[in-house]
């Protein structure tokens, strides 16, 4: 494990050197902005953006994507990366991609429901059996039909990633059936499912941004969070009253890398062939770092003192969200991903 830490640590400064040389070449410019360098070649600049630590697979992945695209290209495109939400939250990046002020983004699917209500399927507690699952039917006709449906709020779908298996963590007491959660008040994220399985959890739910979050956590306004190891170990939640931390890999987090439509229509023919091209790719090496990175982020977890509970007997938080799968409004959907696992 302190193996793979080295080279992710390694592979993290490498691409953060590289990042930084192309900001410092390109500036502060807006999404899609341009200029045209001695030689007469345009230069585009795309702004990225993500709500994660720089240390996460999102940033990583994108620095890989857009140290190959500068190369690719001849240093014509320039991907300026934003990590930690300081150009919007989940919700804000993906606006800003239908209105083109922001060119590229990788984000969880549930703030995106709103958008293609279609995606909502994805946010089904206990959804898929494992991860091979998840990414055999993302990265079948099923998961690009869904990518497809971005294209009518002006998104294209590049590809799948993934944030990992969502787990509960919480400052009261260990969480081992859903009778421990009766009273506890949760941070979801903005999604009706996720708010409808803790409500029959019997939990008390609250849908909230992650930056927000992140303050009720520190000010004890709420008394836990759900989210993969990754986050739980990087965001430090063993520092703001989080003691205790349950498996429940309750959800399946599934992210996308995205492009708004207004910035493929921008760039020329030879350059949006590069940049869509190495979109595919980001999703699946992001998805390789977060497996890579979460058995390491569990034991970091532990050595940082958080009582972790394994082994849950998970078939009780089944049979309680069952109401979930009986209103689900697409059948023929859900019985084609459980059917393909």
């Amino acid at each position: 494990m302190k193996k793979n830490r080295a080279i992710l640590s390694f592979l993290l400064v490498l691409l953060m050197v590289g990042a930084m040389a192309f900001a410092t070449a390109c500036g502060d410019n807006n999404a899609g902005g341009s200029g045209v360098e001695d030689d007469g070649e345009t230069v585009f600049t795309l702004r990225a953006g993500h709500s994660h630590p720089v240390e996460h697979p999102y940033h990583i992945a994108f620095l890989q994507m857009a140290e190959n695209v500068y190369e690719q290209t001849n240093g014509r495109v320039i991907i300026d990366v934003h990590p930690n939400s300081t150009i919007g939250a989940e919700r804000e990046l993906l606006e800003g991609l239908t209105l083109g002020t922001v060119d590229l983004v990788v984000s969880s699917t549930a703030p995106a429901v709103g958008i293609v209500p279609g995606l909502g399927i994805l946010d089904l507690p206990f959804l898929f059996d494992n991860r091979e699952a998840a990414v055999s039917v993302l990265e079948s006709e099923i998961g690009d039909d869904l990518l497809a449906q971005l294209g009518n709020a002006g998104i294209i779908g590049m590809s799948w990633g993934e944030n990992g298996f969502r787990h509960i963590t919480n400052s009261v007491h260990p969480i081992n059936s859903p009778d421990d959660l009766r009273g506890i008040k949760i941070r979801t994220q903005e999604n009706r499912t996720h708010l409808a399985a803790f409500e029959l959890l019997g939990a008390q739910p609250t849908a909230m941004a992650w930056t927000e979050a992140l303050t009720a956590l520190q000010q004890g306004a709420i008394d836990a969070q759900e989210n993969p190891a990754v986050i739980i170990n990087q965001f430090n939640l063993f520092d703001m009253g989080q003691t205790y931390m349950s498996l429940t890999g309750h959800v399946y987090s599934v992210a996308f890398y995205l492009m708004s439509q207004d910035t493929y229509n921008r760039l020329p023919a030879d350059l949006r062939a590069v940049v869509l091209a190495e979109g595919r790719l980001a999703g699946p090496n992001q998805r390789n770092l977060v497996a890579a990175m979460e058995q390491d982020s569990i034991s970091s977890i532990r050595e940082q003192g958080m009582h972790v509970v394994d082994n849950i007997n998970l078939d009780p938080f089944r049979a309680a969200i069952t109401p979930i799968y009986d209103d689900f409004p697409n059948q023929e959907l859900l019985n084609r991903i459980l059917d393909a696992q």
